[in-house]
């Protein structure tokens, strides 16, 4: 009998989520001008300690692989490492997102003892100035200070994770020793139209041309990189880049919030997408299981305007929030299309408004300004949801 391909199996859903991006509070002592869930400000409805540890009994049941940790930034939540602690004594992986902001030595040391906890520090420039000019003054500092700290603990492989920018994209180099100083690994994703990400992403989204140099960079250099399905839509330039290769909104993965909403895509923070509330009935499970828009996207899809093009099979029509958040339908092209297609869709789009990220946690009540200079760019998929995973295992 032939065992259908991995990616056949999970376009229609397993009976559990892989893993989950899980946001335990919308509090940040930042405000990067990306951040893609207009983090900030505490929300005063988010899920106890109590709740946090229902939602940890449940995922145990369900047998997650592993929970995807973030925020705003997790680490201020006053009950964030006895959650950790509560999730890996109860045989659920933890990797979390950090700033950096509260790695200090002891609790480096902690992290490096652990064989479940992941940790993944944010770092959007190889310079002070490139990430400074989007995560904020000293932001560069307290990332550098985090991997020290992680490095002199002990912690081999930690990760630093980059949002691929038009700023940073001639830094890959940098970055990549960057990581290979303090023996961490690199992780590169995309940057969406999300949360304030929709304010700046004319501005900072790679070009055309930078977006064909970073798949070159991957495909040459990027062997123990890790990209997991945020570059699926350059797959149409040639051979497919290492990862799940498929949007697996709803079907292997989806995003808890602070208030215990799930939504189907972390990327995708809007009505639109939200499936339920670990607060109702049956919890989480039930959720995932029975809501309706998740029974939606795992039933076969159609390639719409795509389907006749000769890269689909390739790029399955790229990453549904970045189609969403700049008001291209869900079967049309990704606004990032490397045929070209998306900004044509886009032009045709005229003056059209794209749909609005839902809740605004941010510091500020106006649009965040991007305070990069203007000069030329320089020249030169959250890792795959099933590293480590097989199937039967």
């Amino acid at each position: 009998m032939t065992v259908p391909a991995l990616v056949e199996q999970f376009q229609y859903g397993l009976d559990a989520p892989i893993c989950l991006t899980w946001e335990l509070t919308y509090a940040c002592n930042l405000s990067c001008v990306h951040c893609l869930s207009s983090s900030g400000r505490r929300d005063p409805r988010e899920l106890s300690t109590a709740e946090c540890k229902a939602v940890i009994d449940e995922l145990e049941r369900m047998q997650v692989f592993y929970v995807n940790i973030g925020g705003g930034e997790p680490t201020v939540r006053p009950d964030f490492w006895e959650l950790v602690d509560y999730a890996t004594a109860h045989h659920v992986g933890v990797k979390f997102s950090t700033n950096g902001i509260k790695i200090i030595p002891d609790r480096a040391r902690q992290l490096a003892g652990s064989d479940y906890v992941d940790v993944q520090i944010s770092l959007d420039g190889a310079t002070a100035e490139v990430n400074d000019a989007v995560r904020g003054p000293g932001s560069y500092a307290t990332a550098l200070r985090a991997m020290e700290n992680l490095a002199a603990a002990g912690f081999r492989g930690f990760k630093i994770s980059v949002v691929i920018t038009r700023q940073n994209m001639g830094q890959l180099d940098e970055f990549k020793a960057i990581a290979d100083r303090f023996g961490a690994q690199l992780r590169l994703t995309r940057l969406r139209p999300s949360g304030r990400g929709a304010d700046v992403w004319d501005e900072l989204h790679p070009t055309a041309a930078q977006q064909r140099q970073l798949y070159d960079w991957l495909a040459a250099r990027g062997e123990q990189v890790l990209t997991g399905d945020s570059f699926f839509h350059l797959a149409a330039y040639g051979d497919p880049l290492p990862g799940l290769n498929l949007c697996g909104a709803g079907r292997v993965v989806c995003l808890i919030d602070p208030v215990g909403d799930v939504y189907a895509c972390p990327f995708a923070i809007h009505d639109s997408f939200l499936a339920g509330n670990v607060r109702g009935p049956g919890g989480f499970a039930t959720v995932w299981r029975e809501s309706e828009l998740f029974t939606d996207l795992r039933r076969p899809q159609t390639g719409g305007a795509c389907q006749s093009c000769s890269a689909y099979d390739s790029c399955r029509g790229g990453c549904m929030a970045a189609k969403f958040f700049t008001g291209l339908p869900l079967d049309g092209p990704d606004p990032e299309c490397v045929k070209g297609h998306g900004e044509h869709a886009l032009a045709a789009m005229g003056s059209t408004a794209a749909p609005r990220p839902s809740g605004d946690h941010s510091h500020r009540t106006q649009p965040v300004p991007v305070t990069i200079s203007r000069r030329p760019p320089e020249s030169a998929c959250n890792e795959s949801p099933l590293a480590g995973f097989r199937p039967g295992g």
